[in-house]
């Protein structure tokens, strides 16, 4: 048995955010059930896509039951009422006014079942000056300083190839949903995408609040820490190497056959290391363009030293471990099978992942009139 068996969810999210809170709480157990307008979540129309299906949905919806109500109607209002005095938790990311408008807002809802778990994500909190600024992840990478706290010095701003801040903004509303289980008593909570986005970079706005420093732009170097980042082998693959203390430089050192880097005072120490680490880099990248990859990596891990491979993605899903332990397959009415990543963690042992397909549009449309 999950641990969120007999817990019920309506789902009224889209997108990303929400979408891949409310999975995790499939795969945790609970019964989702996914209200869409007719035209449906707008992901089921983003590219690239499998055999005319969204691979982007496919990622972000297995373990919930899909329903198509056009909650501009009373008649399908009442449905999602219904449902509401029978349920746990409610999930919404509505832009402002709009819930109110569709009667779905808390007040409503909570009239409805006093003892209801009400999660609303917004991009910022209502009242604020941003409260109207549509919440792309863009904007909110643009906002937070994270793209120019990525890259190199002059370069333009990067973008995370992901929507990052809105899995953590997603993953802080499975919190508050849970707390909110836990609380027994209406409960209603509000996670700001911005909000996640400077509370999840943790050290950087703290480290700055506290200095007054910007976060310099290193690329894949490591402001404090020396050596810590990517080398180039002789064949121009890429490898990390993560000499976080004094012991691991010494052992680097042993490893390449030059002892006597770890004696020297430019380098003895981490202060010393990061105040000539162009000085350090250069020595250490022109030892690393004499072999492979694999023979670096080889022997660094014989002599205890933290070292990786820079994976492309051919190269990560070939990895025995993922292959191994994060990968897993659904059956899905019109693809056969797909596959899908579980979660992160186990509970006692178990890896747990929804065997429920992310649903057609209104497949579950017969089964929840009858509820």
């Amino acid at each position: 048995m999950k641990p969120l068996e007999g817990i019920r969810v309506i789902d009224f999210t889209h997108t990303l955010a929400g979408p891949f809170a409310t999975m995790v709480l499939a795969d945790l157990g609970a019964e989702i059930i996914k209200i869409e307008p007719p035209s449906g979540d707008e992901t089921r129309q983003w590219a690239p896509f499998v055999n005319g299906v969204s691979a982007y949905y496919l990622s972000i919806n297995r373990g919930k039951k899909s329903v198509v109500l056009d909650l501009t109607k009373s008649e399908d209002r009442d449905v999602v009422y219904r449902l509401v005095k029978e349920s746990h938790v409610v999930f919404e990311n509505y832009r402002p006014g709009v819930r109110e408008k569709l009667g779905v807002d808390p007040n409503k809802l909570f009239e409805i079942n006093k003892n209801l778990v009400y999660i609303s994500i917004k991009g910022f909190r209502p009242s604020s000056i941003y409260e109207d600024l549509p919440a792309y992840d863009i904007i909110i990478q643009g906002l937070s300083g994270i793209m120019v706290s990525t890259g190199y010095e002059n370069e333009p701003p990067i973008r995370i190839p992901f929507a990052l801040f809105d899995v953590y903004t997603g993953m802080v509303a499975v919190i508050y949903a849970l707390t909110g289980l836990l609380s027994r008593k209406p409960f209603y909570a509000e996670v700001y995408l911005f909000d996640t986005a400077i509370f999840s970079m943790c050290y950087l706005p703290v480290m700055y609040l506290l200095t007054g420093d910007k976060p310099r732009r290193m690329g894949h170097q490591h402001p404090s820490i020396v050596p810590y980042q990517a080398f180039q082998d002789k064949d121009g693959k890429w490898f990390i190497v993560a000499a976080a203390n004094d012991r691991f430089f010494t052992k680097l050192c042993e490893a390449i056959g030059k002892p006597e880097l770890a004696s020297d005072p430019r380098f003895n120490t981490n202060p010393s290391r990061v105040a000539n680490r162009d000085a350090l880099i250069n020595i250490l990248q022109n030892i690393f363009r004499e072999k492979s990859r694999d023979e670096w990596i080889r022997i660094l891990r014989k002599h205890g030293v933290p070292v990786a491979p820079v994976y492309d993605f051919d190269e990560v899903f070939r990895d025995e471990y993922v292959v191994r332990e994060l990968i897993v397959e659904l059956k899905h009415p019109l693809l056969g099978t797909i596959k899908q990543i579980p979660q992160p963690g186990t509970i006692n042992g178990e890896r747990l992942v929804s065997t429920i397909h992310p649903p057609l549009l209104g497949e579950h449309n017969n089964e929840i009139s009858n509820l």
